[in-house]
């Protein structure tokens, strides 16, 4: 019998429907923030009952979108991790957040609309950013490759001019720079430099 407030896992049918509706919805919105959702559910091979079963409306979808793209980043800090040395994982993490940040402009655009409007829900929380951010400042700490006592919310601070790079100039050699900028500054005062 299922529990009160919990829902039933779905049936695999069910599931794949939900990530291909997912999957076609952020490639979709990436190139257009205003993607039409019928467009979205023809492209997923789904009828409109489905779709919106899934997905109650445009908001329900794009903050869905966000939350999947954000915990791929944040799940990606461990494996790199697992291969680098932590300073080396923590550059190249910052490097993933960048393509994640910069090559969705158009994702970005739908997020900024949906938690914009009036009664629309709140933007998600970076939580996921914020606990992969401090396992890698942790090791890179350990390590003594980065400087002692740095916060995963001072990391975030010092990375923001991320979010003020126009995704559609040369990004990458601004991005670059920033994050160099930023590791010549966690790597100050480490103990193991």
């Amino acid at each position: 019998m299922e529990q009160p407030g919990k829902k039933a896992p779905l049936r695999s049918d069910a599931q794949r429907n939900r990530e291909r509706i997912l999957e076609v919805a952020l490639a979709e919105l990436t190139d257009c923030a205003n993607a039409p959702l019928s467009t979205i559910a023809r492209k997923a091979g789904v009828g409109q009952g489905t779709f919106y079963r899934n997905f109650p409306n445009r908001e329900a979808l794009v903050l869905e979108i966000y939350r999947h793209e954000m915990q791929q980043v944040a799940d990606s800090a461990a494996e790199l991790l697992a291969e680098r040395e932590p300073d080396q994982a923590l550059r190249a993490w910052m490097d993933h957040l960048a393509r994640f940040a910069l090559t969705k402009a158009g994702l970005a655009e739908a997020i900024r609309q949906a938690t914009c409007a009036p009664d629309g829900p709140a933007k998600p929380e970076p939580s996921p950013l914020l606990s992969a951010a401090e396992l890698l400042l942790r090791a890179g700490e350990e390590a003594g490759t980065v400087r002692p006592g740095v916060t995963s919310d001072d990391f975030l601070l010092a990375i923001a001019g991320l979010w003020q790079i126009e995704p559609r100039d040369d990004w990458q050699d601004r991005a670059d720079r920033l994050f160099d900028l930023v590791m010549d500054g966690l790597r100050a005062g480490a103990p193991g430099r």
